[in-house]
C-alpha cells in the first residue's frame, strides 16, 4: 500500500519538476512491475480488477522521462530514459530468437516464454509461463496473457494505458489466438478459447453463439467476454435492410461454432510440440 500511495500522490502533482524522489519511487514501482508483484489487472473470485494506480505509475514514467538516444546495431533508437529494452533474468529460460523483437521494460515475462521474431511486448503487459509470442505480433501496453498461451504470427493484442479505469485486454489460460487475429477494447478472452486465424473483437462486436444461441456482447460497465473453451470463427450477417440489403451487402460478425473437444485439443496440443 505504501508505494501505491506514493505514486498516487505523485501522479496528482501538476508540476514539471520532478526531483530525486520522483525517479525513487518510480524505480521501486517498475521493479515491481518488472518482477510481476505489481499488475494493471489482476483475477480475483468476483472477476477482473484494474488496479489504476499501476495505470497512474506508467503513465507517471512516462512524463517525468527525457528522450535519450538508445541506438544499437548500428541502427538509431530514442526514447524516454525511464523505459529502455528489459534486461531477462538468465533463471527465466527466455527465449528471444534473434530478428528484431523488442520487450519494454516495466512489463513481465513469465518462465519458459518463446518470443519469435519480430514481435514486441510493451510496458505494463503481463505475459504469464510457456505462452508463444508468434513473429509479427503485438502485446500491447498493460495487456494480461495467461500461462500456455500461443498468439500466432501477426496477432495483435490491444493495449489499454488510458482512461486509467479501463479494463486492459485479457488472454487467460491456455488460449489459441490465430493468425492476424486482433483483440481490442478491453476484451477478455475465456480460458482455453481458440480464435480462429482473422477474428477481430472489440468493445462494439456482438458475437453470435451458434451453440448457446445467444449473443455475447459489451453491456454497461461489463466488457465482451468470450466464454472458456469457445471455438470462434470469422463470418457475415447481412444487411436487412436500406441500401445495403438492395446491394446484399454482409457485415462481418465472429462465430462461435462450437466448444473445445477432442478433435480441437489434439490440434492444441500440436502448437505445445511445436514450441
Amino acid at each position: 500500500m505504501e508505494l501505491q500511495n506514493q505514486i498516487e500522490e505523485l501522479f496528482a502533482r501538476q508540476t514539471d519538476h520532478c526531483g530525486e524522489e520522483y525517479y525513487r519511487v518510480f524505480e521501486q514501482f517498475k521493479a515491481a512491475l518488472n518482477e510481476g508483484r505489481v499488475r494493471a489487472a489482476e483475477p480475483t473470485p468476483e472477476g477482473w480488477r484494474v488496479n489504476a494506480w499501476v495505470k497512474k505509475g506508467i503513465l507517471l514514467g512516462f512524463r517525468i522521462g527525457r528522450v535519450v538516444e538508445m541506438s544499437g546495431l548500428g541502427l538509431p533508437f530514442y526514447d524516454k530514459h525511464t523505459y529502455p529494452l528489459k534486461q531477462i533474468p538468465a533463471a527465466r529460460n527466455l527465449r528471444i530468437v534473434p530478428g528484431g523483437s523488442s520487450i519494454r521494460d516495466g512489463c513481465y515475462v513469465g518462465k519458459n516464454v518463446t518470443c519469435m521474431p519480430p514481435m514486441y511486448v510493451n510496458v505494463g503487459a503481463y505475459v504469464d509461463d510457456g505462452t508463444l509470442i508468434d513473429s509479427h505480433a503485438l502485446v500491447g501496453s498493460c495487456a494480461q496473457i495467461g500461462q500456455r498461451v500461443h498468439l500466432s504470427a501477426a496477432a495483435q493484442i490491444g493495449g489499454v494505458l488510458e482512461p486509467v479505469g479501463a479494463l486492459p485486454v485479457i488472454i487467460e489460460d491456455e488460449v489459441l489466438v490465430g493468425g492476424n487475429c486482433g483483440v481490442y477494447e478491453g476484451t477478455i478472452v475465456g480460458q482455453g478459447a481458440v480464435l480462429a486465424a482473422g477474428v477481430v473483437l472489440t468493445g462494439s462486436t456482438p458475437v453470435y453463439d451458434l451453440v448457446l444461441d445467444t449473443v455475447h456482447r459489451r453491456e454497461d460497465d461489463r466488457p465482451l467476454k468470450i466464454p472458456s473453451g469457445a471455438v470462434v470463427v470469422p463470418g457475415a450477417r447481412a444487411v436487412t435492410r436500406g441500401r445495403g440489403k438492395e446491394w446484399g451487402l454482409s457485415l462481418y460478425t465472429p462465430v462461435i461454432i462450437k466448444y473445445r473437444d477432442e478433435k480441437t485439443d489434439q490440434a492444441v496440443r500440436l502448437e505445445e510440440l511445436l514450441r
